[in-house]
């Protein structure tokens, strides 16, 4: 019975597709004037804006109104949309005397959202949800695994099980984890994480979990793999996926619209204005690719480190990418194992084995003794060092040579006075040295732990404590992303300014904590 329940369950989670239209769409002119105008700051802000008529009414009425010689475009704007659910200034800050676990403790009602109907651009989800905080208030996906590591650790299980649940509402709905529930974001996902969130949750609530959300797992996986039938012929490379030259398909990352991104559709303009050799369409493209990774925005994705217009994501084979989905296809097969089904079971395990295998022949460099992104088209591996390579010890792709050689370079040459740094180039952008991030810190200590490398995963973690705990000290919050060169200043880089709450940092905070070296 059960194994007829989960086929027919796979059945109906077929065919589905976004049914929320992006504020592009509905806004067109409007959206544009106001950001390239700089109508707000952060050009998130209008996005996430709701409004008491229909969009398409209201850009109607802009394109009437703006005909009249005193048109004032601000005084538009603020007389057909109003904020929802912003909460700004020392709302995140701790209150004198508290330590940092109360503060999180206190924080997490603070960032808890509820929205069960859609207002605006923010999707409506069935169960409430954690956000990171400042002026992410969604429930963003690769975020929300990091912030359930820490509410797991600290009794909340059922608020880990209620964000699970809303993604498996979305992937019925749509049929995959969108960025975030913002119809803007509609477009792309973000690191696939969703196999370590069933596994976290099977911890505490049994192996049944694994069964339960197989479905859903599938959906994910079908998802990220859609195109590989189409990999005939000459052709290498559709969607998501990528024929490598000895016939192993890997992923990318990429995007379903080649248009600037609303919330940040002014610096896309001047970016792919500033690319004089290169199609418009192909450099929103490859922003839009960068933004579903995470690494928004890093060198790692640049032909030249210091030159943004040169971005290139869908040329790039991520290690960690890949890492995620080898990971992915071995938790599916177990879910089947589990279910008794040892033909699906060995298939899974096949294509995982499969996986791993490519990313060491294209990513895993003998010389350098490191993993590489690989770039398909210059049919070589990049020359950009970075964290992503942490994944393959996370997820268990790397041979313990491979781990130990791994685990020199990052003593060596990554880990400073406040943890790990993202890359070892200052580029600016703020997935670049000199700044550390908390998931990227976890995966690289809970990577060296798999394979013994124990002394050097505790000192990346008294590091990154010390460095949380030295800002909480000293500004009494606990923010995005931290400055690992020099602890207790702020880190920098980025489209917006440091933002402060925060998610991800408050659950790997916890995590980290609580474990035993």
């Amino acid at each position: 019975m059960l194994k007829k329940k989960i086929k027919a369950g796979i059945t109906n989670l077929r065919g589905f597709a976004p049914t929320e239209v992006g504020p592009e769409e509905l806004l067109g002119e409007l959206l544009q004037d106001v950001q390239l105008r700089r109508v707000h700051p952060d050009g998130k802000t209008f996005v996430d804006l709701v409004s008491e008529r229909k969009l398409r009414r209201i850009a109607k009425a802009y394109r009437q109104a703006r005909l009249a010689p005193d048109f004032d475009l601000h005084d538009f704007v603020g007389r057909h949309f109003h904020q929802y659910l912003i909460k700004h200034g020392d709302v995140y800050r701790a209150m004198d005397g508290r330590s940092v676990h109360e503060h999180i403790e206190a924080l997490w009602p603070v960032l808890t959202r509820s929205n069960y109907r859609t207002r605006g651009s923010l999707m409506a989800l069935p169960y409430p949800y954690v956000v990171p905080g400042g002026r992410f208030l969604e429930q963003f996906y690769w975020d929300a695994y990091f912030i359930m590591i820490g509410l797991a650790e600290t009794g909340h299980t059922d608020m880990v099980e209620d964000m699970v649940k809303n993604y498996a509402y979305l992937i019925r709905k749509i049929g995959y984890i969108p960025t975030a529930n913002r119809t803007y974001f509609l477009t792309r996902s973000q690191p696939p994480l969703f196999s370590h969130m069933v596994r976290l949750l099977a911890e505490k609530r049994g192996r049944r979990m694994y069964v339960q959300y197989l479905p859903y797992l599938l959906a994910e996986y079908r998802f990220w793999m859609r195109g590989s039938k189409e990999l005939t012929g000459g052709k290498i490379a559709s969607r998501r996926v990528v024929k490598m030259p000895d016939g192993s398909i890997l992923n990318r990352y990429y995007d379903s619209k080649s248009t600037p991104r609303p919330e940040s559709y002014r610096e896309d303009v001047e970016i792919a204005t500033g690319a004089h050799d290169r199609v418009p369409s192909r450099v929103y493209l490859d922003i839009r690719a960068a933004a579903e990774s995470g690494w928004d925005f890093s060198s790692r994705w640049f032909r030249d480190p210091n030159d943004m217009s040169t971005i290139h994501t869908t040329d790039i084979i991520p290690v960690d990418l890949n890492c995620l989905l080898y990971d992915l296809e071995r938790t599916i097969a177990h879910a089947y194992k589990i279910l008794r089904q040892g033909v699906l079971s060995k298939r899974y395990e096949t294509k995982a084995q499969r996986r791993a295998e490519a990313i060491r022949t294209y990513c895993w460099s003998e010389h350098q003794g490191y993993f590489f992104d690989y770039d398909f088209m210059a049919k070589d591996r990049t020359e950009s060092w970075h964290l992503g390579a942490a994944f393959t010890l996370f997820t268990g792709v790397a041979t313990p040579e491979e781990a130990a050689r791994t685990a020199e370079t990052l003593e060596r040459d990554f880990l400073k006075n406040g943890g790990l740094a993202t890359t070892l180039v200052a580029t600016g952008q703020q997935w670049d040295a000199p700044n550390g991030w908390a998931p990227l810190q976890w995966a690289a200590y809970k990577g060296l732990r798999n394979y013994g490398h124990n002394d050097l995963a505790r000192k990346i973690k008294e590091r990154w404590i010390e460095s949380t705990l030295g800002l909480y000290d000293s500004h009494a919050k606990l923010v995005e992303k931290y400055n690992v060169e020099k602890p207790g200043e702020h880190a920098g880089g980025g489209e917006y300014e440091l933002q402060d709450g925060f998610g991800w940092t408050n659950g790997v905070f916890l995590a980290m904590e609580a474990e035993r070296d």
